[in-house]
């Protein structure tokens, strides 16, 4: 049974698109979003908050 819910909700990276190269590690449901995500999260490199996208 683990393995389903893992399979429904992998690990993603989220890398902020300021070119500091932080980065953030989630989970995603692939069943509400099939597509890669991309979220305004804060950067502490640049101190503000950026858009982050999905890496893969």
């Amino acid at each position: 049974m683990a393995q389903k819910a893992t399979v429904l909700r992998p690990v993603i990276t989220l890398e902020s698109t300021a070119g500091t190269g932080y980065r953030y590690v989630t989970r995603k449901n692939r069943r509400n979003n099939p597509d890669r995500m991309r979220i305004r999260k804060y950067d502490p490199v640049v101190r503000r908050h950026v858009e982050f996208v999905e890496t893969r």
